[in-house]
């Protein structure tokens, strides 16, 4: 009997362990589909409403902040109402749901459709068509245009910009900000000193680029120069120049681009490194100058291993950065004179040439060269402990 009973007692335990499973990942689903179901009606008011833009702003303001707000709300105050060991299961979906669903509705299913496209000619994928008649159709070219992103020349001089920006551009703000980062940090004016090497973070890039254009700006040799730089070079006895548009030198004019990204960049990293560097112990610091380091030493033996990680995932963060830079080659250069980049290119061929299969290919291998940086990112933050 009691044997029988503990069989009919596990029978029961494992048929409730399976309804319960099966339970959770219904409502697991179900919270972010009805989530995203509410922010999508929001959208399509947004998108389609006729009324006034001031209406439209307020509708955006209040769905978007409170609309959210309630939705956390109201999913949470019904989830903490379920007994307490249904509250611990389904409380992290309450909040990682909504950011899940809108992620993948977003960023996954856009690049899911992307690739699609990518496997078609410059018009895309023909519509009113079966899935099977759409792969023996003779819009359909397979990787063809995956081919061509690394063959065609202004690829290929993108792709070798890229790897400039990554060289120089990433490397240098990487170094100006430790470097600034341990300077300011014994100056008497450290506040003001970070405050204005952080200042130009809150410029936008197209905003930089315009001052920056400013800065190169040229005119023909009889005219008077208003650009800092060749208002300097004439005042020292030399010739004005088109510095970004100076084809007798590419590749390098693309210098005078990354300058800007380093200008932009330094501040960023420094921020970062010194909150790294007052980190360190100063008594491990204080026992290496006892014992007769000098700063250099320092420098070099405490400080750099001390913060590897921070120099890391700074580094690594102005990478994924790089790979992805459009705003300044775009307002400087439009990406003529050798200073194409991937993203420019990837921009020129799905709007400006509407070549929409090779666009997409474009965009899918840019997405594919910054994944395994973004991976190793963010397996450092997990050793850190930052997530």
């Amino acid at each position: 009997m009691g044997f029988l009973g503990a069989r009919e007692n596990g029978g029961q335990s494992v048929a409730s362990q399976l309804v319960s499973f099966i339970l959770r990942i219904l409502l697991a689903v179900l919270i972010p589909a009805v989530a995203f179901y509410v922010l999508y009606l929001g959208f399509i008011f947004l998108r389609d409403s006729d009324a006034s833009r001031l209406v439209v702003a307020l509708v955006a303001i209040v769905w978007g902040v409170g609309g959210i707000a309630l939705l956390y709300w109201i999913f949470n105050n019904i989830v903490e109402r379920l007994p307490d060991a249904w509250t611990a299961r389904l409380q992290p979906f309450v909040f990682v749901g909504p950011a899940i669903a809108i992620l993948g509705w977003y960023l996954a299913v856009p690049t899911i459709r992307s690739f699609w496209i990518s496997m078609f000619d410059r018009d895309g994928p023909p519509t009113g068509v079966g899935f099977f008649e759409l792969l023996q159709s003779d819009a359909f070219i397979g990787l063809s245009n995956y081919g061509r992103v690394f063959t065609e020349r202004l690829m290929i001089e993108a792709f070798r910009n890229n790897l400039m920006w990554i060289a120089f551009g990433s490397t240098l703000s990487v170094m100006f900000g430790l470097i600034i980062a341990v300077l300011a940090d014994r100056s008497r004016f450290e506040r003001v000193a970070k405050s204005m090497i952080f200042l130009p973070m809150a410029i936008s890039f197209v905003g930089a680029s315009i001052i920056w254009n400013f800065i190169y700006e040229f005119r023909p040799i009889e005219q008077t120069q208003i650009g800092l730089l060749n208002a300097i070079v004439v005042g020292l006895g030399g010739a004005p120049r088109a510095w970004a548009q100076w084809v007798d030198i590419i590749p390098f004019n693309n210098l005078f681009l990354i300058v800007i990204m380093i200008w932009l960049q330094a501040g960023f990293a420094m921020v970062l490194f010194s909150a790294a560097l007052k980190g360190i112990p100063e008594e491990l610091m204080e026992a290496s100058r006892v014992d007769g380091a000098n700063e250099f030493q320092i420098f070099f033996r405490i400080m750099i291993p001390y913060i590897q990680g921070t120099i890391i995932t700074v580094f690594t963060t102005v990478i994924i950065f790089t790979l992805k830079i459009f705003d300044v080659v775009w307002v400087m250069t439009g990406g003529q004179f050798g200073t194409h980049v991937i993203a420019t290119q990837f921009y020129r061929q799905s709007f400006t040439n509407q070549n929409k299969g090779f666009g997409a290919a474009i965009a899918i291998i840019l997405l594919i060269a910054v994944i395994p940086v973004m991976i190793y990112n963010l397996r450092q933050f997990r050793e850190q402990e930052a997530f």
